[in-house]
């Protein structure tokens, strides 16, 4: 009784803030059911070490962000009885110094942990940039050659887009992408919104739209765990 006493009150919390930063998610009705020996994600948080990925208007770097969401991520999975295994916990590369090209040493190594695991789903977490500072909003990518992995990215971006303010947008489709092109379980890549855009760029630094963004993408996760319509 006083655990769920306490899980109110963090919930009217969390709400609170949400309003505060503007931002919203409006449906919270997902409930994971997950089989007795469980589902397992793997988590990526892109880039890490030498690689920063992309630089935002306000100098924060990709990788310390994407790293901040993958471990919120990690924790409302596990919460919803999910097994999480993360490709990375720290601020690191997955490369050795001897190796000729880190970056690809990397992508491989990732692709190798997956491989092993054998998930019922991955998601990579990324920022996205562009030319033009207006563009905004999140997107899911997904290898046009898998059904499940677009299905994985039809219902995370669903649940994104119900976010007060997002622009609306669907996932899509693309054949470019290293790790989707080389991974067998249903994988995305989640750009969770444009570190090109200075408003975006605040907010992606801000702890409680990173926990409203966590929010949405566990919520697809476990629509498309449980085979949700």
């Amino acid at each position: 009784m006083i655990k769920k006493i306490l899980n109110n009150i963090l919930t009217v919390i969390l709400l609170a803030v949400s309003f505060a930063t503007g931002f919203l998610w409006q449906e919270k009705d997902f409930k994971a059911n997950p089989p007795e020996d469980k589902w397992t994600v793997v988590i990526d948080p892109g880039h890490g070490g030498i690689d920063p990925g992309k630089v935002g208007t306000n100098d924060v770097v990709e990788k310390d962000i994407n790293l901040q969401i993958a471990l919120k991520l990690q924790k409302t999975l596990e919460e919803n009885g999910v097994s999480v295994v993360l490709t990375r916990t720290t601020d690191v590369g997955l490369y050795s110094e001897a190796d000729d090209n880190k970056k690809s040493a990397d992508m491989k190594a990732r692709c190798e942990i997956i491989a092993q695991v054998l998930p019922d789903a991955v998601i990579s977490i990324h920022q996205n940039s562009f030319t033009d500072n207006s563009v905004c909003g999140a997107q899911v990518f997904y290898y046009n050659g898998s059904k499940k992995g677009e299905a994985l990215g039809s219902y995370i971006q669903k649940r994104l887009v119900e976010i007060e303010g997002m622009n609306p947008r669907n996932a899509k489709a693309n054949n470019e992408y290293y790790m989707l092109t080389k991974t067998t379980s249903p994988t995305v890549i989640v750009e969770c919104g444009f570190l090109s855009n200075e408003k975006e760029a605040q907010l992606l630094c801000d702890e409680a739209y990173q926990q409203t963004l966590t929010e949405a993408i566990c919520a697809g996760t476990i629509d498309f765990l449980n085979g949700n319509d």
